[in-house]
This record gives structure tokens, C-alpha cells and sequence, in this order.
């Protein structure tokens, strides 16, 4: 059966890169390891929903949220501040 979800991306090491794959069936995790690769500066070369490259649009809609996700997680951790007052002060929190 194939995976609802596939993120292609490369990690780089000395100079070399190398592609990835990952693949989940939960679009909530899809989120999480988007915010995951962006924390850690992977290039994220595609997405995948079905076998499907996803469209610009969506693609973008993925990623736009794995980054305010990302915004959030870093305010709250560089303010020392409850993601709810993140979101009432700054709007990231989803």
C-alpha cells in the first residue's frame, strides 16, 4: 500500500548531499517533520500526497505552517512564555 504522505528531502554532509525519504499516513506528522527539517536547515525538495507532488499552493500552505509552528516554539521557549499568551502577543500558535 502506498504511504498517504512522502517528503523527499537531502541532508548535507563535508559538502555531500544526500536524499531522503520519509513517509507517514497522519498529516498532523507530515507538520512536525516539515518544523523538524526547517529547524535543522534541510532542504526540503518535495512533498508527496498519494504519489502526488503536491501544487505550489499546497506545498507552500505546508510549509508557511511547519514555519509558524517553528516561530511559536522558539518565542515560547525564548520568552519563557504558555503558547496561549504566544498567541494572543504574537498570533503564531496553531
Amino acid at each position: 500500500m502506498l504511504p498517504k504522505y512522502s517528503i523527499e528531502f537531502a541532508t548535507r554532509f563535508r559538502g555531500h548531499s544526500q536524499t531522503n525519504h520519509y513517509t507517514t499516513d497522519d498529516p498532523i506528522v507530515v507538520e512536525e517533520f516539515l518544523l523538524e527539517l526547517l529547524e535543522r536547515g534541510h532542504s526540503i525538495l518535495a512533498v508527496k500526497h498519494e504519489g502526488v507532488a503536491l501544487s505550489t499552493v499546497e506545498f507552500d500552505r505546508l510549509v508557511k505552517t511547519a514555519a509558524c509552528l517553528l516561530a511559536s516554539k522558539r518565542i515560547c521557549a525564548s520568552l519563557g512564555i504558555k503558547p496561549e499568551e504566544e498567541k494572543y502577543r504574537f498570533g503564531f500558535a496553531a
